[in-house]
């Protein structure tokens, strides 16, 4: 799995799962499924396209995720990945999400994301504080 983490003007873009899917109702990370031979950047791309009608950029890996969903008999890597929306990109829409926000750190409550998402969400914080390390330029 890919996610992206988009920021603009201070805010993360944040997805909701729809009704029906395995944790419905729950706010995310947009992204999805890597096909098998797919490049997880080129995956993400297409998956922004996808569920959200915009084109980005696909930066460095901000975080790797494993967790294993014991009721759902399922387990999910997920890369983290910086992503920004192309100058040409139109803005989001909810094509195949339940809908999206564009969202400050009070909405980065870890009881409204699924628990493979949970860990990322401290560096996602720092983002949004403008944190970066002086030395690699990262979170």
């Amino acid at each position: 799995m890919a996610a992206g983490i988009l920021i603009e003007d201070g805010r993360v873009l944040l997805t909701q799962r729809k009704e029906g899917a395995h944790l419905a109702g729950m706010w995310e990370f947009p992204g999805g499924k890597v096909e098998p031979g797919e490049d997880p950047a080129h995956a993400l791309r297409r998956e922004l396209r996808e569920e959200l009608g915009i084109d980005c950029a696909i930066g460095d890996v901000v975080d790797v995720g494993f967790h294993r969903y014991e009721e759902a008999d399922k387990a999910v890597l997920l890369l983290f990945y910086e992503a920004s929306r192309l100058p040409t990109s139109p803005p989001p829409s909810a094509l195949d999400v339940a809908a999206f926000a564009w969202s400050g750190k009070d909405a980065l409550e870890p009881s409204r994301f699924p628990p493979a998402d949970v860990a990322v969400l401290r560096k996602v914080a720092r983002l949004l504080d403008g944190e970066r390390s002086p030395v690699t330029g990262r979170v």
